[in-house]
This record gives C-alpha cells, sequence and structure tokens, in this order.
C-alpha cells in the first residue's frame, strides 16, 4: 500500500481533528491557517485517501462501569486460514472485546477486553474467550493502570 504523501498543512489538519474532531469547518481551517472552502477540499481529499477512516467520541470506561480491563493472549489449535478467520469473525461480534490483534510470538491474538469487575470477567471469560472457535490456551494479564493509552496516531514529518 503506497504511502499518502502530506504536507504540513496536511499534517495540521490531522493533528487538529484527532484533538478534536467536532471542530467546525470554519474552526479547522482558522486553527490551520486556511480558508474554509481550502481546508473542507483537504479534509475531503483525505477521507477519500482512506487518511481519516472516520470519527469517533472517545469514552472513559471507568465511567461507564467497567472497573477491569484485560489483555487476554490466545492461542489457536489450528492456524489454517479457514480456522483464524472463523476465530477473528466470532472476536469483533463481542461488545466488551476493544480491540483484537493478531500478532507474532507465542500466542496468535491479543485481545483487549473490558468488565465490570473482576467476577463478571470470570464469567465473560468462560462463556466468551474461553467458548471462541479454535481457542488452545488463554492467557491473562490485567491491566493495573493506563500509563498510555492508544490515542492519537503520530503524523509523520513531512519530507519538504
Amino acid at each position: 500500500m503506497p504511502k499518502v504523501r502530506l504536507d504540513k498543512v496536511d499534517r495540521r489538519i490531522l493533528e487538529e481533528l484527532q484533538s478534536d474532531a467536532r471542530l467546525s469547518s470554519a474552526d479547522l481551517a482558522e486553527r490551520v491557517s486556511l480558508t474554509t472552502s481550502p481546508c473542507w477540499r483537504r479534509v475531503k481529499r483525505l477521507e477519500e485517501e482512506g487518511v481519516i477512516t472516520g470519527y469517533a467520541a472517545r469514552l472513559d470506561t471507568r465511567k461507564l462501569g467497567y472497573q477491569v480491563m484485560a489483555l487476554v493472549n490466545i492461542s489457536l489449535k489450528s492456524k489454517d486460514t479457514e480456522h483464524v478467520q472463523a476465530f477473528e469473525r466470532a472476536v469483533q461480534a463481542i461488545p466488551q472485546v476493544l480491540a483484537c490483534y493478531r500478532i507474532s510470538g507465542r500466542y496468535d491474538h491479543q485481545l483487549t477486553v473490558v468488565a465490570e469487575d473482576l467476577e463478571s470477567y470470570g464469567s465473560f471469560a468462560e462463556a466468551h474467550i474461553n467458548g471462541l472457535p479454535n481457542v488452545q490456551e488463554v492467557y491473562t494479564s490485567f491491566v493495573l493502570q493506563e500509563v498510555k493509552g492508544m490515542r492519537d496516531t503520530p503524523v509523520p514529518p513531512g519530507s519538504e
């Protein structure tokens, strides 16, 4: 996949939108020192090129009642395409799974999971994680404190 070329203004637009995706076109244009129409065209181009893939609100999981976050490493019994895809489809249907990564190393996948408390995590794991297709081994670590969560993607420096 070819890397999209970004100039200084494009990078500034991306940084501002990651900071506050609710900015109006006029406010965004002012922050990046453009008039509204050229700024809007740049945002549209970045969307069409797939650099901007969507807009979302960041939610505080603790305020929603999720006091437990777990990193769940999973090894699969069979690693052929059909079994891996079945596992990944099943994971996508579970709302408490915030993220799923296919990884290298001892385990095949890592999930980020939220639960209301340890007891509800245990019930959730028994009903959902252990019941996922093709699961051989599950290793869970609990997040004690979020030092730096996944938030903004760093915008690479330009070459101009």
